[in-house]
């Protein structure tokens, strides 16, 4: 953790906390952060949906079993 100085758009601020349901500047930006990084972990996600990175999905004798 680390205490810092920003310059802060009120309006920009009064709209993300708005859409986050947060209260205060620590909590939004707290908030914000955990949200670039979810959205993030689901991009990659779906790259590796569309891609099969290291999936099996794709594979007949893997799936065979999978649908009881």
């Amino acid at each position: 953790m680390r205490k810092t100085t920003l310059e802060v758009d009120e309006s920009l601020f009064a709209q993300v906390r708005e859409v986050l349901g947060t209260t205060g500047l620590k909590a939004t930006v707290r908030r914000a952060f955990e949200e670039v990084l979810a959205s993030d972990a689901r991009r990659r996600a779906l790259r590796q949906l569309q891609e099969m990175d290291g999936l099996d999905l794709d594979k007949p004798d893997v799936m065979t079993g999978a649908w009881r």
